[in-house]
């Protein structure tokens, strides 16, 4: 095994991948009748999965989703809320993000839009992608709030640089002009080259309604709805079963 000195060398260069496979290495028979190119390799390839697990974890933390543990091998299938697996097989690929498509999952209460919306974005962390989760209220809150101290460029701009943005609750409460202003400006950023996950409760072709104003709502739904998946959850509340998926 390598003295102390090197270990602590490895460490300050930040790979602790590596410095765990030379320690797993040491007590194991198998590895010490390996050559020295095939155990090189293997501390290699342990840091390689050390640094994207790593990253992986960065991101989930990052992404703040209301579910944490929601993922897609855990889907509820149940017939009753039509879910099409060849979509959401499709959807937990990825294809979507690496082609800025965006996704609208809508559905009555408690049905699981929240649960399946935190699975894809789950998902979607581990692939690599920057995710972040929030309800559609705090986000306006926070715009207006950056409107106010001079912050509201700077956070579209990161907003804009997230590989996916899930919007969750959108047009659950009254929309004024200034949240449609910002959803438009929002969007407009991310149009093309970043994805953008919507849930509702409102079905996607009562949107333009919600929205009460013809200009802005042709162009806001121009920017969600183009180049859009669409998966509408149907059945009863899954909560009437102490489910949340």
């Amino acid at each position: 095994m390598l003295n102390e000195h090197t270990l602590t060398q490895l460490r300050s260069l930040r790979m602790d991948g590596m410095v765990h496979a030379i320690e797993e290495q040491a007590t194991s028979t198998a590895a010490a009748a390996l050559g020295f190119d095939e155990r090189l390799a293997l501390l290699v390839q342990s840091e390689i999965a050390w640094r994207d697990n790593r990253r992986v974890q960065r991101l989930l933390k990052a992404a703040k989703l209301k579910v944490s543990s929601a993922c897609v091998e855990e889907i509820n299938w149940r017939a009753s809320r039509s879910l099409d697996r060849s979509l959401v097989a499709t959807l937990a690929g990825g294809d979507w993000l690496r082609n800025a498509q965006n996704l609208l999952i809508t559905g009555m209460t408690g049905c699981g839009k929240t649960w399946l919306a935190c699975a894809l974005a789950h998902q979607a962390a581990r692939s690599g992608f920057s995710v972040l989760y929030t309800r559609a209220a705090r986000l306006f809150d926070e715009l207006q709030v950056a409107h106010g101290d001079g912050s509201f460029a700077r956070r579209l701009a990161q907003l804009a640089k997230l590989d996916l943005l899930v919007i969750d609750d959108f047009a659950i409460s009254p929309m004024g002009a200034a949240e449609r202003n910002d959803l438009l400006e929002l969007l407009d950023d991310r149009v093309g080259t970043r994805s953008t996950l919507i849930t509702s409760q409102l079905p996607v072709k009562a949107w333009h309604t919600y929205l009460d104003d013809p200009t802005l709502a042709d162009a806001i739904l121009d920017r969600i709805v183009h180049s859009s998946h669409k998966i509408e959850l149907k059945g009863k509340s899954l909560r009437d079963h102490k489910e949340d998926k």
